[in-house]
């Protein structure tokens, strides 16, 4: 029988990334905030590859620091080694990745969590969420029969909607890492006005560490100084431990193709779809069949733990061909299989069905965020976390939305691509996805989103104003550069030669010095006699901004006329089926996405550059009425 058990304002369901992020930003602006999740064991896990960040992902963690979320912080603190990837390319595309101890992990947020005030954590199965009969959210239940009210509810379920794991011929009902999964509230959901989907995601092996004969694969070592996630993290930070790689050969392909057959994704057993961009093993030998080898990182699971992780050999075979292809590799003879690797599916909504809020459009108070968004990665899934709780608050105070552009961060860029081109295939960022990546680097997230983190609530008076003494230290060194001019000498000249670029008969800017591909701001130390003492962050700002400023102001030239666009508000009772001149496809997709401005509509797949003009025309006709004000990035 039901019961009342208590009332709240918003509701996070799933401590994953996503429901983590949500929940202390949600209590953190003051609401009265439970987080349920299946087992508070499985809070802030790690059920695949044991870090945070890498290509582009990075971004979005520094992004989520430098709004006031929790991520980045707390990656410093459990980092066992860190690395800073793609350094011999440009600056827009480095991006920071740690290897985290996923128990200490698991162990800080919690604890993160528990001290939260106007924060609730509940250990329960939710199988109902109800509204009142006009669509606005108002209850959720658990499996136990208690009732609470809430005023939105936001969710982030990962991969236990309705999870199923295969391994090979083998398939059963489960959440990740052996938890059960949640099999009641797909039904509700649909029954709500959800249109729910099918994706499917996997995980290798975790191996034991004394079963690997390291002396046969390389080592890899981490940085030397770090560069934290966190703008907050001022002590220095070490590493911990070292990685390996090993390399898969023309055994490891021959058993993977004798037995593909086998495999539950080429057998039609797997119905979801996987994600593109981190494929299986097996997927990776067939669709790349003239590779003779791919690479697999051996990876540390924690330093109280002697699993090891098999990043890139993610498998569904059956348990004993894992096994067998397992001990092809070079260092893997031995190899003993402590964890075995699997395939599992869940059930997901179509991102298309959100509002740029990551709030349903037909559903009010109701919020998705993460894997259930269609999305991969930990990293997105807590930008999206953060991102939703942040906009049911000031729904639910009656403020203006957060509405981050593509030009203000990946996060924007990874909603506005969720919401506007929806995805086929479980969602990565990656630095390609953005066409504003130079301005969208991750050094300079504090100064593109710190402002917002202030203005919603989620940054300390405090923290800002240490962001504008050093907004106000590399604005300064950048007028120094460009002002100080130093002589031609033979010692300044040999420096030049050394680094393949001329030599100067004059005198001389710093910063047209800096500005030489070849030279960089260290390298003018010697010659730089005025120098003031800068912290690291400063200097690479400066550097960078002064090295690019060129490449800079012609992609903020593209920002001013797409944010054109975008300030052309589009009215939310807009009727696309009256619009004369609009092709059909193009009515039947607005009217599905219900973009906000026009901006967004010229981004909708199935709206062309005639139909956007036809848009313009009409609001030009129509006076151009103004929904809500948004709050940009």
């Amino acid at each position: 029988m039901e019961y009342f058990a208590d009332s709240y304002d918003i509701a996070v369901i799933g401590a994953g990334h996503a429901g983590v992020e949500a929940a202390l930003a949600s209590a953190r602006l003051g609401m009265k905030t439970i987080l349920f999740t299946i087992t508070l064991d499985g809070i802030a896990n790690m059920p695949c590859n044991p870090s945070i960040g890498g290509t582009a992902k990075g971004h979005l963690v520094r992004e989520i620091d430098a709004l006031g979320g929790e991520m980045g912080k707390a990656a410093d603190k459990t980092m066992i080694q860190s690395r800073m990837l793609n350094r011999g390319k440009g600056p827009a595309v480095h991006s920071l990745r740690n290897q985290i101890d996923r128990q200490a992990y698991h162990g800080l947020m919690k604890k993160i969590l528990e001290a939260q005030e106007n924060l609730d954590i509940k250990q329960a199965e939710i199988v109902d969420i109800r509204d009142d009969g006009n669509g606005n959210i108002c209850e959720v239940v658990t499996s136990l029969e208690a009732v609470y009210k809430v005023r939105a509810a936001i969710l982030c379920t990962g991969t236990y909607l309705k999870g199923v794991i295969h391994v090979g011929d083998v398939s059963y009902e489960s959440g990740p890492d052996g938890t059960h999964a949640a099999n009641k509230l797909s039904q509700n959901l649909k029954k709500l006005g959800v249109n729910l989907r099918r994706f499917k995601t996997g995980t290798p092996a975790r191996v034991h560490r004394r079963s690997i004969d390291f002396a046969q694969l390389e080592v890899q070592e981490g940085d030397d100084p770090i560069t934290p996630f966190s703008f907050e993290t001022t002590e220095p930070l070490h590493n911990k431990t070292v990685c390996h790689i090993a390399y898969t050969n023309e055994n490891t392909h021959q058993t993977i193709r004798e037995n593909i057959h086998r495999s539950p994704m080429y057998s039609g057993k797997i119905e979801g779809i996987g994600p593109r961009y981190c494929p299986s093993l097996e997927d990776k030998v067939m669709r790349f069949a003239d590779k003779p080898r791919h690479q697999i990182f051996v990876e540390p699971m924690g330093m109280d733990t002697d699993e090891m992780y098999l990043q890139g050999m993610s498998s569904s075979l059956p348990e004993e061909v894992q096994i067998a292809f397992y001990r092809t590799v070079k260092g893997f003879e031995n190899l003993k299989v402590m964890r075995t690797a699997y395939a599992i599916e869940y059930d997901c909504c179509n991102p298309l069905d959100l509002r740029p809020t990551l709030e349903f459009i037909k559903i009010n108070g109701l919020y998705g965020a993460g894997q259930f968004n269609g999305t991969s990665g930990y990293e997105e899934a807590a930008a999206q976390g953060l991102y939703a709780a942040i906009n049911a608050v000031r729904k639910l105070r009656g403020q203006p939305p957060l509405i981050l552009d593509r030009a203000s961060s990946y996060i924007g860029t990874l909603v506005d691509d969720l919401v506007t081109k929806g995805c086929s295939d479980p969602y990565r960022m990656m630095t390609s996805r953005s066409e504003y990546r130079l301005i969208l680097r991750q050094d300079n997230a504090d100064i593109r989103l710190t402002p917002v983190g202030h203005e919603v609530g989620l940054i300390s008076e405090q923290r800002y104003q240490r962001f504008l003494r050093k907004q106000e230290q590399k604005d300064n060194e950048i007028k120094r550069l460009e002002a100080t001019v130093i002589p031609p000498s033979q010692q300044l000249n040999e420096m030049l030669v050394s680094r393949e670029t001329a030599e100067v008969i004059s005198g001389v800017r710093l910063a047209d010095l800096i500005r030489r591909p070849q030279i960089t701001y260290s390298d003018l130390t010697p010659f730089d006699k005025e120098r003031p003492l800068l912290g690291a962050d400063v200097v690479e700002q400066a550097e960078v901004e002064i090295k690019y400023a060129g490449y800079i102001k012609k992609q903020l030239a593209q920002v001013e006329e797409m944010r054109r666009l975008e300030c052309k508000p589009l009215p939310h009772d807009i009727n696309y089926k009256t619009i004369a001149g609009l092709r059909l496809e193009a009515r039947e997709k607005l009217e599905k996405v219900q973009p906000i401005n026009v901006g967004q509509a010229s981004r909708i797949s199935g709206v062309s550059p005639a139909d956007i003009s036809v848009l313009l025309i009409y609001l030009e006709q129509h006076g151009g009425r103004k929904t809500d004000e948004h709050t940009k990035g």
